[in-house]
């Protein structure tokens, strides 16, 4: 089948609500992908941050076809061996948390939301979110995420929360009355620009938790699995969070989500409850697995803290040569470039070239490449950037 009628498939029979590019991806290999027209791209923004450690990544490969060959999935009525292996992985890694298991991040976020409430009194119903965060595409997501372009075409949203502008601790401090039951936040937005918490305001939020009985979670959909250098984001700002929610790298490219909270909290989250079909099925959790084991034996986290300093210095270096770019920001391997102007043609150069990135809030180019990327793979990322800036 031809480039050409694959648009036209797609165009006849699936709807149209993503903003497509003109090309068929067929096959992906670490930083690499390839299309149906045989071109090879770089790319720094793989599975919009879901191939955390490269596409096709050969432990999580195996483990998919070994255990797709034995059982791909079963209910939650019963044990599973993967399950329970990964949540063991997960809750040591962490803070000895509790873990439920899903398909994405924004399920993740909803049982996080429902388990707050089933944990706080029934007076505490609302709940702070951060102004530029994304936290998924459900109702109870969509509203949480403090955006009004996505609010569009949805009013009115759901009652109870309450949006802050990140980072500002005397507007968390006022927006904290008694009837919250928790605070979502992230603690480096992702969606919204790269934008990095400043530790004083992630620990006023455990601060203020703990005085009025809510519960901290933290959105680690993006943050999770080694792309800033550390197991979670969260170990970066001497905090411990009540929840988590995780997906994304998760899968190492399977559809998986997590939500981990503390003993006493996920001891509410009883039989009939909530639930999840598909959620915590052995073959996700065998990639699951895989994926973890993958990053600690090529140890990814110490390589993406040498690579991301790494491409931040180059890209600082470009910063000097091209005025559109106003600054860089991150940690690790999430990496934001505010520019000046829009950067949407840029990145459509760039694709031209055989790079991929992304643009995020208009004016945010967003790094973020696998955790296995090499230096000379980041010098042709760089050397592409700068030659469609020149360009542009």
């Amino acid at each position: 089948m031809t480039t050409q009628e694959t648009i036209e498939l797609f165009n006849k029979h699936v709807i149209g609500n993503y903003g497509r590019l003109p090309r068929v991806m067929v096959k992906g290999e670490g930083c690499y992908l390839w299309d149906a027209d045989g071109n090879k791209i770089l790319d720094m923004f793989p599975g919009w941050a879901v191939s955390g450690i490269g596409h096709c990544p050969p432990k999580v490969v195996a483990a998919v076809r070994r255990q797709v060959g034995e059982l791909i999935h079963i209910d939650n009525t019963f044990y599973s061996e993967p399950q329970g292996r990964l949540a063991q992985m997960l809750s040591t890694r962490a803070f000895g948390g509790k873990c439920f298991f899903c398909n994405s991040g924004a399920e993740a976020n909803e049982a996080a939301l429902k388990l707050a409430r089933l944990y706080t009194p029934k007076e505490k119903y609302k709940f702070i979110t951060c102004e530029g965060s994304f936290h998924g595409r459900t109702f109870a997501t969509v509203t949480a995420t403090a955006q009004p372009k996505y609010h569009e075409g949805f009013l009115p949203l759901l009652p109870g929360f309450v949006y802050i502008p990140f980072n500002d601790v005397k507007a968390l401090e006022a927006a904290f009355t008694d009837e919250v039951a928790a605070v979502l936040v992230e603690p480096i937005q992702g969606e919204g620009g790269i934008n990095v918490a400043k530790p004083e305001f992630l620990q006023a939020i455990r601060r203020l938790c703990d005085e009025k009985g809510a519960v901290m979670i933290l959105d680690e959909v993006q943050t999770g699995m080694g792309r800033t250098g550390k197991w979670f984001g969260y170990q970066h700002f001497a905090v411990e969070p009540d929840i988590i929610t995780l997906a994304k790298t998760l899968g190492g490219g399977v559809a998986i989500g997590a939500m981990m909270a503390k003993p006493e909290i996920a001891a509410c989250l009883v039989p009939g409850k909530h639930a999840s079909t598909f959620g915590g099925n052995s073959l996700a959790c065998a990639a699951a697995i895989a994926t973890i084991e993958t990053i600690e034996e090529g140890k990814l986290l110490q390589h993406a803290v040498d690579m991301g300093r790494y491409t931040q210095d180059k890209l600082r270096t470009l910063k000097e040569k091209h005025s559109v770019i106003d600054h860089v920001r991150g940690i690790g391997l999430m990496i934001g470039i505010q520019l000046t102007s829009p950067g949407a043609p840029i990145v459509s150069k760039c694709l031209e070239k055989g790079l991929r990135i992304n643009c995020t809030h208009d004016t945010v180019i967003r790094f973020m490449p696998p955790m296995i990327v090499t230096k000379e793979q980041i010098d042709e990322a760089v050397s592409i950037l700068d030659s469609v800036l020149s360009e542009v």
